[in-house]
């Protein structure tokens, strides 16, 4: 596991980190859990593209389904991880003096097959979301599996040196939302993961 010292620095010096078994197990388990009966219940739907009032669905360009987080009235585990959120939003403010005031983000689910081509998360015209967060739910990951996410790992590029990253059980990835180019892998068999935006004002 990375100390925070760790994580800044990659931040710092790279822009992005990639941190393993970030939570514990029992508590990863219950967020896929509870992820995976919201899904059942017909909580989820197809994730768009675009903002406002450009937000369409184009499932040539991305195939996840999506299920925003409310702010308040969550579960323990879900509390548990928002918390921990906070923690680390005071500490990259107090590092790097970014002003990030909030986070957004939702329960994500890949059925088999799907994919989102390469992206910035931070959308043309917007200025608010700062850094991705992303926690993955995926135990007993494999490789060949599928649903790595390829980040570029050039400030500003999507082309040139990148990392794949699989979507293990408890890996959190941090980047740049206005800087990483990256792309989610087609998935051979569910990937689950909660992702999600400290933005500014």
């Amino acid at each position: 596991m990375v100390s925070v010292e760790n994580l800044i620095e990659s931040i710092n010096q790279r822009g992005w980190a990639v941190v393993t078994n970030c939570m514990k197990h029992t508590d990863s388990l219950r967020l896929k859990a509870e992820c995976e009966a919201a899904y059942q219940s017909g909580d989820f739907q197809p994730a768009g593209v675009g903002h406002g009032m450009d937000r369409t669905i184009r499932e040539d360009i991305r195939q996840d389904q999506v299920m925003w987080i409310d702010p308040h009235g969550n579960s323990f585990e879900l509390e548990t991880y928002l918390a921990k959120l906070e923690n680390l939003r005071l500490t990259l403010n107090q590092h790097f003096f970014l002003g990030l005031f909030d986070f957004e983000g939702h329960f994500a689910i890949y059925p088999k097959g799907a994919f989102y081509k390469a992206h910035l998360d931070r959308h043309a015209g917007t200025i608010d979301r700062i850094v991705t967060v992303i926690l993955y739910l995926n135990p007993d990951w494999q490789p060949g599996d599928g649903g790595e996410l390829k980040l570029w790992t050039t400030s500003g590029e999507r082309e040139g040196a990148f990392q794949l990253i699989e979507p293990r059980m408890g890996t959190m990835v941090y980047f740049l939302s206005g800087e990483f180019w990256h792309e989610v892998m087609p998935a051979q068999k569910t990937r689950t993961s909660i992702t999600g935006w400290f933005r500014q004002r």
